[in-house]
C-alpha cells in the first residue's frame, strides 16, 4: 500500500512538474545542465525561444501558463538569448489584479527592461495605481520596479506617491520607500532636493531597518557636504552605542555581532565628520574605544567592524589610546596566517604611519615576510607600503626590491607603475648621482618602452638642470656620470627606443664637455646606434642630432670636424630618406659643418638646453615690414577672433556676390535649401552726363521693358556660347526651376551711366562695383639575513589660422576697344532711356548642372536672333563689316553695358544667345543703337531708328556685325583662341 502512495506521489510530480510548474520546463533545464557543449546549449535554447514565441501569442492562454511563460523567457534571458518578443507580454502581466501574477509581472520587467526602455512608460501608470493600494506587498512590489525602472523623467510622476509612502504603518515600506528616493537622489539630485529633510526625520524611525536604510542616502549627502550635518555626530554616536551595546533585536546579529553592517556605515560616516574636526572627533573617542573592546577577533565580520573602525581612527583627529589599540589589531592581523588579515594589516599599517611612523617599526619582519610572500596581491600591497615608507636611509634597499619585482612579472600595466615609483623614489631620495644613474638605467632596461615618455623627459632635463642646488661641480660629475654609464651599455642589444633616445640626447649634450671622450669616439657610438635600427627613425633622428651637436660644439672651440666614412655614409643615405624629418636633419649636418665658428655659435651654442626662449607674440620685428605693405595698400590683417563677427555683419549680408573658398573647411551648419533668386544689388546713383539736357519725358512703349538677366563677358569666360535645348528632354537639374547663370569671377562688372557707356579717347569710363567676400573661416627563528634586510628598511621614520576676411579690394576694369561709328541721338531720347532702364538681378553661383532650362521668371519663349538673320548677309557684306567690329581685350565687359539698360540688354542676350524677355521689335530698335557710334571717340548718344515692318537690309547688316564681333573672327589660318578672344 505504501508503494502505491509513493508511486502516486511521484506520477503527481511528474505531471505537475513540481514546484507548480510543467514537466516541459524541469525538462528544459534539465536538458540545459547536460548539456556537453556551448553549441548545444544554444540548439536547445533556441528551439524553446521558438516554441514560446509560437505558444506565448495562442489565444485563450490561461494565466498559469502565461505565469510559466514569463518564468521561461526570464530563465532565456540568463542563458544571454534574445527574448524580446515578450517583453510586452510582461508588461501586461504587471496589470493583472492576482497579487502572484503582478509580482512576476514586476520581476519579469525588472530583469528585462532598464530605465531608458521604450515600454517604462506603459507601466508608470500601473506603478501609480499601485502605489495606492491597500496591500502592502503590492505597495512593497511596485516600490521594487520604481528603484528599477524610473527614469530622471518619470520621477515626478510618482514622486508625491513616495513620500506620502514614508509615514506607512508598514516597516518594509517605509524602508522601500527610503531607498525608492535614495535612487531618485542618485540620478537626478535636484528632483528630491526640498525632501532631504525625510532623511534625517527617518534617522529617528522605530524600527532598526528604516533606520538602517536611511544610513545609506546619509553617507552620501555628508560624502558630498560634510559640513552641512555636523549637528548629527552626537546622534549619529548614540545610534552606534546602542547598536554596539546588543540594544538591537537578535534578529539583527549575524555570527553574533550586533548589526555588523550598521556598524560599518556609522563609522564610515563618523570617519566622514570627524576628519580635521578635533571638536567632533572628542565625540566619538569613547564609542570607538568600545568597539576595540568588544569586537569578536576570531569571525570575519568581526574584523570587518575592527578593520573599519582603524580606517575611522586614522581619520579622525585621533587620540594616543585609540592609536595605540588601532595598532595592536593590526599587529594581530599581521601576525595572523590568513592573507586576507594579512592584507587588512599591510592597509591598515599603511594608514597609521601616515600618523605615526614609527608604528611600522615595531612590524618589520612581518612587512619583510609579506614581501617574500607568495602570495602576488599581497606581495603588491606591502610594496605600496615601502613606497610610503622610503626615506633616503632606506631608498636602496626598497628600489633595488622593486626593481627585482619588476624584472620577475609580466603584468604590464603593474610593471609600468612600478618603473615610475622607482624613478620617483631616485629622484627624491638618491643618495649619489652614481647610484642614481644606474637606478634609471636598470629601469629603462627592464621596463623597456613601459616606461612613460614623461619619465625619459624628466630625466633627460634633471640631469641638463643638475639638482638645483647651485653646485655646479656635482652637476658636472652627474652629467660624466651619466656620459661613462651611456658609452658602456651603448653596444647591449635590445635596448628600448626609448631609452636610446635618452642616450643618443645626452651623449650628444655632454659627450665631449669634459674632454674624456673625443668627438670622434662619440659620434662613432652615434652611428651605430643609428645603423643597428634602421627601422626607427626616431632614434635615428636623435642620432643624426647627436652627432651635429657635436660636431657645432667641436666648430666652436675651432677644432677642424673629419667626420668617419661611417657617419657620412649615415648622411648620405638619409639625405634620400623617405622621411622628410630625417632628410632635413641630414641637411641640416651638411650646412652646419659648412658654416664658420661665429655663425654655429650664435645658431647652436653649447650647453643651451636649458636656457628659456623669449617668444613675443606680436613678432615686433615685423613692423617695419607690415608698415611698407600698408603703403603700398595691402590689407591690414583682421585677428582671428574678429574674423568670425564679420561675416555677420548686416552690410556684408546684403550683397548679392557670394564666393565660397574651396582651400579651407567649413563647419558651420548648412542652410536649409532653397531656390537660387536673383540677389538685389544696392541701386547705383546715375551720375549726370555733361552732353545730356533734361528735357520733358517720353514714353516709348517697346523700350520699357524688363531686362534679362545674363552674366557680363568677364565672368563667365570669354564669350562663352549657350546651346538651344529647346524641346529637348531635360537629365539634370530639378524640373521646377532652372538656377540663372553665375557669377564667379573676382573682376568687378562695369555699369552704364544714365543707361549708356561713354566713350573717352577710345577707352570706356564705366562704375565698377567692389564685391564684398564672405570669410570662413595610468613564530619561526628568524635568520640573520631577514634581520638584515629588516634594519635597512627600518632604520628610521619616514614620511611621505583661419583665413583674413578680405574687404572690398579697390578694383577697377579697364576697357581698351577701337572706335566704332556713332550716331547723334536726339536729347528727347537720352531722357526717356534714362528714365526706362532698370537694373539687372545680379546672377546667383554657378550650377554646373544647369543645362540651360528656363527659369520660372522667363514667360516669354526664347529667341534665336542668328536664326533671323540667316540669308540676309552676302560673304562681302560680311568682310565689309566686320572690318569696324570693336576690338574687345581680356578685361572688357561689353555685354554688361547695356545690362542696365533694355536697348543695351539686347545686344548681351544677342552675344551670349541666352533667353531674353522681350519681342522681336525691341530686338529690332535696340541693334541699331549698337552700331551706329562715332568712330573719333565722340559723346556716345544713341539713336532709335524708327520701327518697320519686314526684313530691313541695314539692320541685318548690323546684327550681323555684332554677332561676329562677340563670336570672335579667327584673325589668321591658325587662329590662336586667346588672342582672339582677348585682343
Amino acid at each position: 500500500m505504501e508503494q502505491l502512495k509513493t508511486i502516486g506521489r511521484e506520477l503527481a510530480m511528474g505531471s505537475q512538474g513540481g514546484w507548480g510548474q510543467s514537466k516541459e520546463f524541469l525538462d528544459l533545464v534539465k536538458s540545459i545542465g547536460e548539456a556537453r557543449s556551448k553549441a548545444e546549449e544554444d540548439r536547445i535554447v533556441m528551439n524553446e525561444i521558438e516554441t514560446l514565441k509560437r505558444r506565448i501569442t495562442e489565444p485563450d492562454i490561461t494565466k498559469r501558463k502565461m505565469k510559466e511563460y514569463i518564468i521561461r523567457l526570464v530563465y532565456v534571458e540568463m542563458l544571454g538569448h534574445d527574448a524580446s518578443f515578450g517583453y510586452i507580454h510582461a508588461v501586461k502581466m504587471t496589470h493583472d489584479d492576482s497579487l502572484l501574477l503582478k509580482r512576476t509581472g514586476y520581476l519579469a520587467v525588472t530583469l528585462f527592461l532598464n530605465e531608458d526602455h521604450d515600454l517604462i512608460i506603459l507601466i508608470v501608470n500601473t506603478i501609480q495605481k499601485d502605489l495606492k493600494s491597500d496591500n502592502y506587498l503590492v505597495v512593497s512590489a511596485a516600490l521594487t520596479a520604481v528603484c528599477k525602472l524610473i527614469n530622471e523623467e518619470t520621477i515626478p510622476a510618482v514622486l508625491p506617491q513616495v513620500v506620502e509612502l514614508l509615514g506607512h504603518p508598514k516597516e518594509a515600506v517605509r524602508k522601500k520607500a527610503i531607498m525608492a528616493l535614495h535612487r531618485f537622489y542618485q540620478r537626478a539630485p535636484s528632483s528630491v532636493a526640498h525632501l532631504l529633510s525625510n532623511f534625517r526625520k527617518r534617522l529617528c524611525d522605530n524600527d532598526p531597518g528604516v533606520m538602517g536604510a536611511t544610513l545609506c542616502p546619509l553617507f552620501d549627502l555628508i560624502a558630498a557636504d560634510a559640513d552641512s550635518y555636523k549637528d548629527l555626530v552626537i546622534s549619529f554616536v548614540n545610534i552606534l552605542k546602542q547598536v554596539a551595546e546588543c540594544r538591537l533585536p537578535k534578529s539583527y546579529d549575524y555570527h553574533q555581532m550586533p548589526a555588523p553592517f550598521i556598524q560599518i556605515r556609522l563609522l564610515k560616516i563618523l570617519a566622514l565628520l570627524g576628519n580635521g574636526d578635533k571638536q567632533a572627533s572628542e565625540h566619538m573617542f569613547t564609542v570607538l574605544g568600545d568597539i576595540f573592546k568588544r569586537c569578536d577577533p576570531s569571525s570575519n565580520i568581526g574584523n570587518a567592524v575592527l578593520y573599519e573602525c582603524i580606517c575611522c581612527v586614522s581619520s579622525i583627529h585621533s587620540s594616543p589610546k585609540l592609536l595605540e589599540s588601532a595598532a595592536e589589531v593590526t599587529s594581530r592581523f599581521l601576525k595572523s596566517d590568513s592573507h586576507n588579515l594579512k592584507y587588512m594589516g599591510i592597509d591598515a599599517l599603511g594608514r597609521l604611519i601616515k600618523i605615526n611612523p614609527e608604528t611600522a617599526e615595531e612590524h618589520q619582519l612581518a612587512v619583510i615576510d609579506c614581501l617574500e610572500d607568495p602570495d602576488d596581491t599581497l606581495k603588491r600591497k606591502t610594496f605600496e607600503l615601502l613606497y610610503k615608507m622610503t626615506k633616503p636611509s632606506n631608498v636602496e634597499v626598497i628600489v633595488d626590491r622593486m626593481i627585482d619585482y619588476m624584472i620577475s612579472i609580466n603584468d604590464n600595466h603593474y610593471k609600468t607603475e612600478i618603473a615610475s615609483r622607482c624613478v620617483e623614489l631616485a629622484e627624491q631620495f638618491a643618495p649619489s648621482n652614481q647610484w642614481f644613474i644606474q637606478t634609471m638605467n636598470k629601469v629603462f632596461e627592464h621596463a623597456g618602452d613601459l616606461v612613460n615618455v614623461k619619465v625619459a623627459h624628466n630625466l633627460m632635463r634633471l640631469i641638463a638642470e643638475g639638482f638645483g642646488e647651485d653646485d655646479e661641480a656635482a652637476d658636472s660629475q652627474l652629467r660624466s656620470s651619466a656620459v661613462e654609464s651611456y658609452l658602456r651599455i651603448i653596444g647591449e642589444p635590445k635596448l628600448p627606443s626609448l631609452f636610446l633616445q635618452v642616450i643618443c640626447w645626452v651623449l650628444g649634450e655632454y659627450g665631449t664637455a669634459d674632454g674624456k671622450f673625443s668627438a670622434s669616439y662619440v659620434t662613432g657610438k652615434l652611428c651605430d646606434v643609428a645603423e643597428a635600427h634602421p627601422s626607427d627613425d626616431i632614434v635615428k633622428a636623435y642620432a643624426v642630432t647627436a652627432i651635429m651637436k657635436i660636431s657645432a660644439f667641436e666648430i666652436e672651440v675651432g677644432r677642424k670636424v673629419e667626420l668617419l666614412p661611417e657617419c657620412q655614409s649615415l648622411i648620405d643615405e638619409l639625405s634620400a630618406s623617405h622621411s622628410t624629418d630625417l632628410q632635413q636633419r641630414a641637411y641640416e649636418l651638411q650646412t652646419v659643418l659648412s658654416l664658420d665658428a661665429r655663425a654655429v655659435a650664435s645658431i647652436m651654442p653649447s650647453d643651451a638646453s636649458c636656457e628659456d626662449i623669449e617668444v613675443h607674440k606680436s613678432l615686433p620685428f615685423l613692423d617695419g615690414y607690415v608698415q611698407e605693405a600698408l603703403v603700398k595698400g595691402a590689407q591690414p590683417y583682421i585677428p582671428q577672433n574678429e574674423q568670425s563677427g564679420m561675416a555677420n555683419i548686416s552690410n556684408f549680408r546684403s550683397q548679392a556676390h557670394h564666393v565660397p573658398s574651396t582651400h579651407g573647411l567649413r563647419f558651420e551648419a548648412y542652410e536649409l535649401p532653397q531656390p537660387p533668386v536673383a540677389s538685389r544689388i544696392q541701386p547705383v546713383p546715375l551720375t549726370a552726363s555733361k552732353e545730356l539736357v533734361p528735357v520733358s519725358e517720353t514714353t516709348y512703349p517697346q523700350e520699357n521693358v524688363r531686362a534679362a538677366s545674363v552674366p557680363s563677358v568677364s565672368e563667365t569666360g570669354p564669350f562663352e556660347l549657350k546651346l538651344q535645348l529647346d524641346g529637348v528632354q531635360k537629365k539634370w537639374g530639378r524640373p521646377t526651376y532652372s538656377p540663372t547663370a553665375p557669377s564667379t569671377s573676382n573682376s568687378s562688372s562695369q555699369k552704364a551711366v544714365n543707361g549708356v557707356s561713354q566713350l573717352v579717347q577710345g577707352t570706356v569710363v564705366s562704375q565698377t562695383r567692389n564685391m564684398p567676400y564672405d570669410s570662413r573661416k595610468p613564530q619561526v627563528e628568524v635568520s640573520s639575513e631577514k634581520q638584515k634586510l629588516a634594519a635597512s628598511l627600518f632604520g628610521g621614520s619616514s614620511s611621505k589660422r583661419e583665413k583674413r576676411l578680405t574687404s572690398t579690394s579697390h578694383r577697377t576694369s579697364r576697357v581698351q576697344t577701337h572706335a566704332v561709328e556713332k550716331s547723334q541721338m536726339p536729347t528727347a531720347t537720352v531722357a526717356s532711356t534714362e528714365h526706362a532702364a532698370e537694373k539687372a538681378p545680379q546672377p546667383p553661383p554657378l550650377d554646373l548642372l544647369d543645362l540651360g532650362e528656363p527659369t520660372p521668371g522667363d514667360t516669354i519663349p526664347p529667341l534665336d536672333p542668328f536664326k533671323q538673320l540667316e540669308g540676309l548677309l552676302g560673304p562681302s557684306d560680311v568682310s565689309s563689316v566686320a572690318s569696324s567690329a570693336v576690338s574687345v581685350s581680356k578685361s572688357s565687359d561689353i555685354i554688361s553695358q547695356y545690362a542696365e539698360n533694355p536697348m543695351s540688354a539686347v545686344g548681351g542676350t544677342v552675344a551670349n544667345m541666352a533667353p531674353a524677355s522681350f519681342d522681336y521689335i525691341n530686338l529690332l530698335s535696340g541693334l541699331p543703337n549698337l552700331a551706329n557710334r562715332d568712330i573719333h571717340g565722340g559723346s556716345a548718344a544713341t539713336h532709335v531708328a524708327p520701327v518697320k515692318k519686314g526684313p530691313n537690309p541695314q539692320d541685318s547688316l548690323e546684327r550681323d556685325a555684332l554677332a561676329r564681333q562677340v563670336g570672335v573672327t579667327p584673325s589668321s589660318t591658325s587662329p590662336n583662341l586667346f588672342s582672339d578672344l582677348l585682343g
